[in-house]
């Protein structure tokens, strides 16, 4: 039974937080409106919302660690060996820092594995048929995917270095250093020349850059990595369908900057992270009222840039979507033809990539053959994978649209993964004949067959009523 001292103590309690609520939203307060205005009567009831939650499977923890480490051993018992015979090294040496890792060192290592710890230092031998050896120089030892070689007790970290160099006698040594690719620059200066000491005089000269290496190794799919991705991009263009919809925008009320977070709350609810900031954008008729406003108001055509990484591989996508004036039923159609321009450049850039072509060589043709169908096109596709703007061969910069020296000179390998990545502008009548920016991005797979699309690509502008 309650006293009679603590019931008038709670109902103190309940009269604080009442008035403390009414503060909070009274006239005084700077607060948005309520997000829920009426629909007017003429305009068609809107669709239904996509369901919170109704995304394709997302795993735990748990379960995409031991899916990514089962992918991971196929990797390196298969692909690493059929890599580094491709490129001559028999040897292959790994070395980073705790906190300036080799941006190839989360990649080879398990799914726990979050960080190189002190000095990580991995030593991949070809042995033939035996295989690829696979080596810990470090302090930790790293799952059960490398064997430990290095006793502290017994001989410096670096002098071990030099004695398994020496025992195994390798023709080819390559380390991680490029002028021009930055994933295949991973060894610091001073990780060099401590390495360089190390080794007994007749081995230093054979210590060659393995940037190509470095690259083949990051932007290889393997077949089991390949029937997942598809699943990634899945999730990532749920997440946007969410985000374009009355479940989340709310015509005069929402910003930008709203659905910008939605994009960043949405994924850490899923577990999921983005490798960069989501933007979202607007662009109006030459003669809107609205300006560069913020607010989201009826016949803005959005634009999103959104990505998650999942399994440790990333999503690249940006999609486009109009929200309806009262009474209409679609976009205006010149914002339609513009869209249809921009599938259309789409579908060009897939025909014109092929397997040992350059990015250059691919960027030329594109561009070339989006002039003869009066395009006015902009390239700028990028590999994806393990990192977002991922090692491979680069087609196109935004502000380099004649050839990307030395990045764009990386020929196209099959079982790749790329974000294709473009633009067209249009004129639209019905916005007073202004250019219109079409930017589109959907992510590809590259195999024998060719280019295919992830998930599917959007054909149509998202309508928001």
């Amino acid at each position: 039974m309650v006293s009679r001292q603590r019931t008038f103590g709670l109902v103190l309690v309940f009269v604080a937080c009442t008035l403390a609520i009414a503060s909070a939203s009274g006239p005084g307060q700077q607060r948005r409106p309520a997000q829920q205005p009426a629909a007017p009567a003429a305009q068609p009831a809107p669709p239904p919302a996509p369901a919170l939650g109704r995304l394709p499977a997302i795993l735990t923890l748990r379960e995409q660690a031991e899916m990514y480490d089962a992918w991971l051993t196929v990797r390196l018992d298969r692909l690493l060996p059929e890599l580094m015979r491709a490129e001559g090294f028999d040897m292959w040496i790994v070395i980073c820092r705790e906190n300036n890792e080799d941006p190839v060192f989360r990649s080879l290592v398990p799914f726990t594995t979050m960080y190189a710890s002190r000095t990580s230092i991995l030593v991949f031998t070809d042995k033939g048929p035996e295989g690829v050896e696979r080596l810990s120089v470090s302090r930790a030892g790293i799952g059960q995917l490398y064997k430990a070689a290095w006793d502290p007790d017994r001989v410096d970290q670096w002098t071990r270095v030099g004695e398994l160099v020496k025992d195994r006698s390798p023709k080819k040594i390559g380390i991680n250093e490029s002028d021009t690719f930055n994933y295949g620059d991973g060894i610091t200066a001073t990780m060099k020349k401590k390495l360089m000491a190390a080794l007994p005089a007749e081995f230093q000269s054979r210590v060659q850059p393995a940037e190509r290496l470095a690259i083949r190794w990051l932007e290889r799919r393997t077949p089991d990595e390949m029937e997942v991705y598809p699943h990634i991009v899945a999730i990532a263009h749920g997440i946007i369908a969410e985000a374009f919809s009355r479940t989340v925008i709310t015509p005069g009320v929402t910003t930008t900057d709203d659905v910008v977070w939605y994009f960043r709350e949405r994924s850490r609810q899923l577990g999921l992270e983005n490798w960069f900031q989501p933007t979202v954008d607007i662009q109006r008729p030459r003669d809107t009222p609205y300006g560069a406003s913020k607010v989201i108001h009826r016949g803005d055509l959005l634009h999103c840039d959104f990505g998650i990484r999942y399994l440790n591989l990333c999503t690249d996508t940006q999609q486009m979507a109009y929200v309806l004036k009262d009474g209409e039923a679609d976009a205006p159609k010149g914002l339609r033809d513009a869209f249809a321009r921009g599938n259309r450049l789409q579908d060009i850039h897939l025909a014109e990539m092929r397997a040992g072509l350059t990015g250059n060589a691919m960027l030329a043709a594109i561009l070339k053959r989006a002039k003869t169908e009066g395009l006015q096109a902009s390239v700028y596709t990028h590999p994806i994978g393990f990192h977002g703007h991922a090692a491979g061969t680069i087609i196109g910069l935004w502000d380099q649209q004649g050839g990307v020296p030395g990045l764009g000179d990386f020929p196209l390998f099959e079982d790749t993964a790329h974000s294709v990545e473009l633009n067209i502008r249009s004129v639209v009548p019905e916005w007073g004949n202004i250019d219109v920016r079409i930017p589109l991005e959907q992510d590809i797979l590259f195999r024998r067959g060719g280019a295919s699309w992830m998930d599917q690509r959007q054909t149509a502008i998202t309508l928001i009523r």
